[in-house]
């Protein structure tokens, strides 16, 4: 074990980088396809004719091989291979592929009764989606929203295999080396990453929700 240690102490810098290489790499296309997927999410909910095409279509763009997407984007947005927005951008697309079917079934999960006493209170349509119908629906977004994180910090290591920094290097440097202790650490720094993203959506969902704590204690 003294082994591990030693080669991340001679190594802290480098590994410090690259996992926040990683974690910015996970997470902002994490909340940009959040951002994306709301508005899809309520529009498939809200139009009936539009919930099959949308969640159909969004769920083709996950079957895209990620490699295959990362090296085909450089060619479509006109950005160069090793440039981390073609990560940002095949993840962000994967996101809203997950959240897309999540936010119209939390959205449809709201009693209509809830929504009936809402309108009849005076809040319009916006009013109430914001105050009534998100909040109600934020325990279902939160378990997709959990999903993606932990499926972008996967996903985010194959980008290693086109140079982006990020800790699948660690991976591959580790394979090319044929030195097992850097694919240790990989894997056990990437596993830290998505529980760390995990813990902060569930908390942050406790805390949008705190009806939910109130009824627990």
């Amino acid at each position: 074990m003294s082994e591990y240690f030693t080669w991340l102490l001679d190594n802290a810098g480098q590994v410090t980088a690259l996992f926040w290489a990683h974690t910015k790499l996970a997470v902002i296309p994490l909340l940009i396809g959040l951002v994306l997927a709301l508005p899809l999410g309520w529009a498939s909910r809200r139009i009936p004719r539009l919930y099959t095409p949308m969640v159909g279509l969004t769920g083709l763009l996950y079957t895209i091989p990620s490699l295959a997407l990362f090296v085909a984007l450089p060619g479509i947005i006109g950005t160069k291979i090793l440039d981390p927005v073609n990560v940002v951008v095949a993840l962000t697309l994967y996101t809203v592929a997950l959240l897309v079917r999540t936010v119209a079934d939390g959205l449809a999960a709201v009693p209509e009764d809830v929504q009936a006493a809402a309108t009849a209170m005076g809040y319009r349509r916006f009013r109430r989606l914001v105050a009534v119908e998100l909040p109600i629906a934020v325990p279902v977004i939160a378990a997709g929203l959990r999903v993606a994180a932990v499926s972008n910090v996967s996903l985010v290591s194959v980008a290693a295999l086109i140079g982006v920094p990020q800790l699948g290097q660690l991976f591959t440097s580790g394979f090319q080396l044929f030195y097992f202790v850097p694919i240790v650490w990989g894997v056990v720094l990437c596993l830290l990453l998505a529980f760390l993203l995990d813990a902060v959506i569930l908390l942050v969902a406790r805390w949008l929700t705190p009806w939910t704590r109130a009824a627990q204690a």
